[in-house]
């Protein structure tokens, strides 16, 4: 099997988490029958040097005629200018949205032999096994955003929006990882006060039972 797979290394640390990558991909597919080929291109700081913007339409093409997108880091001091109109991370912004990646997947496990060098007490740690998962298309990151001052005053404001498919897709994610594990799924959320939440915990509707 042939395997297009773009490198993404980003800023800082990136190009050096991409390289390790690649390295294990060689090793594990050394042997398979498999053929990985590898196109490296910019995202973040990098591609504002180069080219004013954090992620090029080029480049999202390119990712989404890939097999996978291997993703290094962006961003550094640099860049670091919170009301910069053009910022690193929206390539990461950009490529969730354009490659409809809207579950952030985070494995959570312990592993004894690494139980002495966590900030946690080792028997808080025995047995920890569990999946988190966050929405990334939706809400705060692609709600409308303004900025205005008022009697003198500036103010900001983030938009909150999720729409009922949105909600569903990774809620159908979750059960279906989860059929995979201890057949568990919880909800962790402020639905009390935050209207969105309330209508995802109400099925989709606000108000419901």
């Amino acid at each position: 099997m042939d395997c297009k797979i773009l490198l993404l290394p980003g800023d800082g640390i990136g190009p050096e988490v991409i390289d390790a990558a690649v390295q294990v991909l060689d090793a594990v597919t050394a042997n398979s029958g498999h053929t990985l080929h590898y196109t490296r291109e910019l995202v973040g700081g990098c591609s504002i040097d180069r080219s004013g913007v954090a992620l090029t339409d080029a480049v999202l093409a390119q990712a989404r005629a890939s097999d996978a997108v291997l993703l290094g880091a962006v961003g550094g001091p640099k860049w670091d200018i919170p009301l910069a109109p053009v910022r690193p991370e929206q390539g990461i912004l950009g490529l969730r949205r354009g490659l409809e990646v809207y579950t952030n997947i985070r494995p959570v496990k312990a592993y004894p032999a690494l139980a002495d060098v966590s900030p946690l007490k080792a028997e808080r740690l025995a047995g920890v096994d569990m999946v988190v998962l966050r929405e990334l298309t939706g809400g705060l990151y692609f709600g409308e955003q303004k900025r205005e001052v008022i009697n003198g005053r500036e103010q900001a404001q983030d938009t909150l929006i999720y729409n009922e498919d949105e909600i569903r897709r990774i809620v159908h994610f979750a059960f279906k990882l989860a059929r995979t594990r201890r057949k568990q799924v919880t909800s962790v959320d402020k639905a009390n006060i935050i209207e969105t939440l309330a209508a995802v915990a109400a099925g989709g509707h606000a108000g419901g039972h």
